[in-house]
């Protein structure tokens, strides 16, 4: 039995090469049920994000036949050539593949190290799996210790807790800065990605108020009903500025958006209550004039850049223990699938050894019953008890010993405690 991870991830493939072969959660059940067909395997699992697309897989045959079989799987379910995907793929087999899908889950493989949406990725290819019957012992556990690791790496260190995108580092600035956001006052100004995700982040830390600023405003509408904001224009800015605890800016206007006299004018208003200002625009959307202010806060894109690079150091540092982890709990699970092949075996020897001697002790009472001998049918039934066990282990020592397998020789020899001395 082996275990097969094959993918095509960020790293070996641009996105016009990963998307090729990416798959459609709506038809995810189809192609596992599919897939578990024509690679024959026992059991499956398919991963796909924007990143990465990997295929799980548990079998029972040659590796290099199971290659050739999910390349022309993928080829035909695709519909692109093989000779497109195939220079992108990355193969690992056994503890290699178990290692990789426990970094993976873990975000040590992921665009940002430590990210953490990759588990919750994880975890539905998981459910659909379960969903498509693809999923069995082998593949269940797996999941279930890959599962395990990730939260045990994610508690034992430090690898998600630092910022490491402008995005994240502006909210979690703001975090710091304020005891709780469930009552702040947030305007996000532009609607360009970097704002989604500020949006995205406050949004998942329950902030109590989000506006949004833009020029266009339809653009603005389309982000502001996922996370319940309201919708301003940039002209409106002066007049609802007072009213904003938070200021987050980027845009891409040439000009500044914010002035200092705006910006005083909103403090006045508010009786100098502080505002805390974060301008990730380059070129800058608030003027740099403003920080002399006494009652604001202003970072700019630079120094998020600062936060974010100490952070990621610390990241790569717990990067390391996390690997630490990820490779024990490996080498954990490949023994137990060790102890399961193992006790498969015992049981089939076992199994077919039981059903050997029910069937020459079948026939040896039919030839008591017919009043043989017993004394010729117990000596008949050790006769051929003997030869039926001593078939296989024959035949194999002579196979290695006419083909000069020494190694395999003195390994039988081992295994049927055969002394030369005897």
């Amino acid at each position: 039995m082996s275990i097969v991870a094959v993918g095509i991830n960020h790293k070996t493939a641009p996105v016009a090469v990963r998307e090729k072969i990416s798959f459609n959660p709506d038809q995810l059940t189809l192609a596992l049920q599919e897939m578990l067909s024509a690679v024959q395997c026992k059991e499956a699992a398919i991963l796909s994000t924007c990143n990465r697309t990997e295929l799980y897989i548990v079998q029972d045959g040659k590796v290099e036949l199971t290659k050739e079989r999910v390349l022309q799987w993928l080829e035909s379910y695709h519909k692109v050539p093989a000779a497109t995907i195939m220079p992108s793929l990355y193969w690992h087999t056994d503890e290699k593949a178990v290692n990789h899908m426990m970094r993976v889950a873990c975000g040590l493989d992921s665009l940002v190290l430590g990210e953490p949406q990759i588990l919750g990725q994880m975890k539905q290819a998981y459910s659909q799996a379960k969903a498509a019957g693809s999923m069995a012992l082998v593949m269940d556990r797996l999941f279930q210790r890959t599962f395990g690791v990730a939260k045990q790496v994610r508690t034992e260190t430090e690898i998600g807790a630092s910022a490491v995108s402008v995005a994240f580092a502006a909210v979690n600035l703001a975090k710091h800065i304020f005891a709780s956001l469930d009552k702040v006052n947030v305007l996000l100004v532009g609607a360009g990605e970097t704002i989604e995700l500020v949006a995205k982040h406050l949004y998942e830390n329950n902030v109590g108020k989000i506006t949004v600023a833009n020029r266009t405003l339809s653009r603005a509408e389309a982000m502001a009903t996922q996370i319940g904001a309201d919708v301003i224009t940039l002209a409106q800015i002066p007049e609802k500025m007072c009213h904003a605890d938070i200021v987050i800016s980027s845009t891409g206007s040439t000009l500044p958006i914010i002035g200092k006299g705006m910006v005083e004018h909103a403090l006045a208003q508010r009786k100098h209550r502080p505002i805390f200002m974060v301008d990730l625009a380059v070129p800058r959307d608030i003027e740099e004039q403003v920080t002399d202010l006494e009652d604001v806060f202003l970072y700019t894109v630079d120094d998020l850049q600062g936060i974010i690079a100490k952070n990621m150091e610390n990241r790569r540092k717990a990067a390391q223990e996390a690997e630490v982890i990820v490779n024990s709990q490996s080498d954990s699970f490949m023994g137990w699938l060790r102890g399961l092949n193992t006790q498969d075996t015992v049981i089939s020897f076992r199994k077919q050894s039981i059903q050997s001697r029910d069937l020459l002790l079948e026939k040896a009472l039919l030839q008591l019953k017919g009043n043989k001998s017993p004394e010729k049918v117990m000596a008949e039934l050790a006769t051929k008890l003997t030869n039926k066990f001593m078939h296989a282990p024959t035949s194999a020592i002579q196979s290695a010993a006419q083909g000069g397998e020494l190694d395999k020789l003195i390994y039988l020899r081992d295994i049927f405690n055969i002394d030369n001395n005897k």
